[in-house]
């Protein structure tokens, strides 16, 4: 096996050209990674309408690449971009399927097309490897919009020459969101009905795109080790849990890394004053220019952070509970996010009870949200499930000391501190509790109270490496599993 791999990294978004979530962060930043360790590392992704108005320069590398779709054949168009110098883009030009003013949907819902359009996607990757002059080793699949690329390289494409010894890892990024369709969409995906059964693609009489990729990639991970673990349980596994189990040996998890040259206190251009763990004197300036931002009285209270969607998930019920209690306590709390009504409308209420402890912006700011990681003491995440998370990961970076339940992503990366051993480098709590958050954060609060102390473990947590390079090695021994286990099989 050569020493430089050619990978294809598949996502239905990649940071900066589209993006709605994590999965376009990890997709964005990950092959820069693989890029820096010496290997050949190409992304394929939509040309949304929301890439063209992105101004990004590009080339048509192939005219009329034809696909076929439900018996039909559809012609597109790839174009070519970069990433960086010497990590090339394709992107899939069709406007009548990309051109919308969404990703996936408008903000009442999906839109009803989302099989045809990724079933389609998943497909003109492997017809534009046949007409382009790179193969790779392995393409790297995420979430349920790739689902299909398995399948079809062991069906469809079984005995083409130019993909029949390429491997595929299959990435879940969250278990909750599967690519659940109608089991007529069948006809779309250009497989006989042979394949509408639990071995292949059918699930509980519909077709589950994210299960076909977890039963046909070669090699399956998930954002975290715990995560990877969670998720073969009932309480986790969104009635996925037993075929996760069934792949238990070939189930991994690797937390994703974070971006340092974008996160880097030091050099930050959204926030008004930069420091590092050496000079933590700016971060207090920080704080008093987040107040004075949002009306707050400028104070040495411990400030809360959170960057976060209001949803149960995030574990905003938690909060809901005890809200009252925590007004209480000698502390600032700031949100920013957006979520469901019954939050926003408790948080507004609350922020009018209590205006001089808490401030509510809805939406996302990223100014806003740089200055919340480097003005506050620490940041919140009491999430129900956390597949990976990265605003922990970000409030270390920063200095903010995260307070979190210990789940998924959350669990690997924040150890609780102990004050006789002064190891750890958060506040953790295990079971889903109101009364155990309130009590973790009143634990904070008392460490907070010992400046001497707290600046150790701001500093602990700032010099700490969750950058991409570890997480991108530990993808290529991945990557080199599934090329070994591809060249088993066969």
């Amino acid at each position: 096996m050569s020493a430089k791999l050619k990978i294809l990294l598949i996502s239905s978004e990649v940071a900066p050209f589209a993006k709605t979530g994590g999965l376009a962060d990890v997709a964005g930043s990950l092959p820069k990674a693989l890029h820096k360790l010496g290997h050949d590392v190409r992304i394929f992704l939509p040309y949304y309408r929301m890439v063209k108005q992105g101004g990004f320069k590009t080339k048509a590398v192939i005219k009329n690449l034809p696909v076929e779709i439900s018996k039909r054949t559809e012609y597109s168009t790839i174009l070519r971009t970069e990433l960086d110098p010497g990590i090339p883009v394709y992107l899939l030009k069709n406007d009548k399927y990309y051109d919308r003013q969404e990703l996936y949907g408008a903000s009442m819902g999906d839109y009803k097309d989302n099989a045809e359009r990724f079933m389609y996607f998943s497909r003109a990757v492997l017809e534009m490897i046949k007409t382009l002059d790179f193969k790779p080793d392995i393409i790297h699949c995420n979430d349920w919009q790739t689902g299909l690329i398995a399948v079809y390289l062991k069906s469809l494409y079984l005995y083409n020459d130019c993909l029949q010894d390429v491997a595929t890892l299959f990435t879940v990024h969250n278990l909750a969101y599967q690519g659940n369709f109608w089991h007529f969409d069948m006809s779309l995906t250009g497989l006989g009905w042979e394949y509408f059964v639990p071995d292949w693609v059918e699930f509980y009489g519909k077709i589950n795109l994210l299960k076909a990729g977890i039963l046909h990639a070669n090699i399956v991970n998930t954002v975290s080790r715990q995560y990877s673990k969670e998720i073969q349980t009932p309480e986790f596994g969104f009635g996925l849990d037993g075929v996760l189990r069934a792949r238990s040996q070939d189930l991994y998890g690797i937390v994703n890394g974070l971006d340092y040259d974008v996160f880097n206190p030091a050099t930050d251009t959204h926030i008004p004053h930069n420091y590092d763990h050496t000079q933590l004197g700016n971060k207090q300036k920080n704080k008093a220019a987040l107040q004075k931002t949002l009306g707050l009285p400028k104070s040495d209270k411990p400030l809360i952070g959170m960057i976060s969607r209001l949803t149960v998930q995030k574990g905003w019920d938690l909060i809901a509970n005890v809200i009252d209690k925590l007004m209480q306590l000698d502390l600032q709390l700031v949100v920013l996010g957006a979520g469901e009504e019954e939050f926003v409308a408790l948080l507004e209420r609350m922020a009018r009870k209590y205006p001089k402890k808490i401030s509510l912006k809805i939406g996302f700011h990223t100014e806003l949200a740089q200055l919340i990681y480097a003005g506050s003491d620490m940041f919140l995440m009491p999430s129900r499930y956390e597949p990976c998370g990265l605003g922990q990961l970000i409030a270390l970076r920063y200095g903010s000391i995260p307070v979190v339940r210990s789940t998924g992503g959350l669990a690997d990366t924040i150890e609780n501190f102990s004050p006789k051993t002064e190891l750890g480098n958060g506040f953790a709590f295990k079971n889903y509790s109101s009364n155990e958050m309130l009590a973790t954060i009143e634990k904070a609060l008392e460490i907070y109270a010992d400046r001497a102390t707290w600046r150790k473990l701001m500093q602990r947590g700032m010099q700490q490496d969750f950058s991409w390079e570890h997480s991108a090695k530990e993808y290529v021994k991945l990557y080199r599993k599934a090329i070994k286990d591809k060249r088993r099989v066969d």
